[in-house]
């Protein structure tokens, strides 16, 4: 762990920064394993702990929210001890049924400890994307604050095709218009759990991420540009490329 702390000029501002790092996947398509895939190792080190320590040394944040299946809490507080150590920053929590109802614990667990307004920003991302770079966490901080609410995405190198049955194709969108979605996703607190709750049962079946709830009430949400780099690990495949990506990162 490096002693480092990256600091901005959001840590001289009155609003407070949260991270939210969503770590409930049971990991299904890396096959036949016995965890999780965030606690599969890349480099000797959990993939979890790779990307908490990316949020952990930005002082911006006042405190990271891990939230993990109920079973699993122990081994990841031991897991943030033994390589991050004993520290107040970090917090582990179970995660809820969905993506957006595990965001909505952390939005809970926030509340209860703090004074939150309508500035308080939360910082959402993926456990499993250990490459996220500083300059998008940043950035992410910077248009959440600036617009309220932003996405990190990529534009789509591969046309995108959409079949509505599966075996015929339906469109052949314009592929200079498509991006490739990945996270951090970051808003603003209060408006995306108002947003939310104003949801319909219906409409929350339909979602897949946090930015649509957003999409779905016709309110904006802003492009932050991604890195190729930051990867989603999900498949065996993929965690070869991490080891490749962590290797090359060292010999820079």
């Amino acid at each position: 762990m490096k002693d480092v702390m990256y600091r901005s000029c959001a840590e001289m501002e009155e609003y407070m920064v949260f991270g939210v790092l969503l770590a409930g996947g049971v990991g299904s398509r890396m096959g036949n394993i016995e965890k999780p895939k965030q606690y599969l190792n890349i480099a000797d080190r959990p993939i979890i702990i790779h990307t908490i320590e990316k949020f952990f040394v930005n002082e911006t944040f006042e405190k990271i929210i891990v939230l993990c299946p109920e079973q699993w809490i122990s081994h990841t507080k031991n897991l943030v001890k033994k390589y991050i150590g004993q520290t107040p920053r970090i917090a582990v929590i179970a995660g809820g049924e969905t993506r957006n109802e595990t965001i909505m614990n952390a939005i809970r667990h926030i509340e209860g400890e703090y004074e939150v307004d309508d500035e308080t920003i939360i910082v959402t991302h993926d456990s499993v994307r250990p490459f996220v770079t500083h300059r998008i966490i940043e950035e992410n901080i910077e248009y959440a604050r600036k617009y309220g609410a932003c996405d990190t995405a990529v534009p789509s190198t591969d046309t995108i095709v959409e079949s509505e049955d599966g075996n015929i194709i339906s469109v052949v969108p314009d592929r200079s218009k498509m991006y490739q979605g990945q996270t951090p996703q970051t808003f603003r607190l209060k408006k995306l759990k108002e947003l939310y709750e104003s949801l319909s049962a219906e409409e929350k079946e339909s979602l897949t991420d946090a930015a649509k709830i957003f999409v779905i009430k016709g309110e904006k949400v802003y492009l932050v540009e991604g890195e190729v780099s930051n990867i989603k690990i999900t498949y065996p495949y993929d965690l070869r490329v991490a080891e490749t990506l962590i290797q090359s990162q060292k010999e820079e």
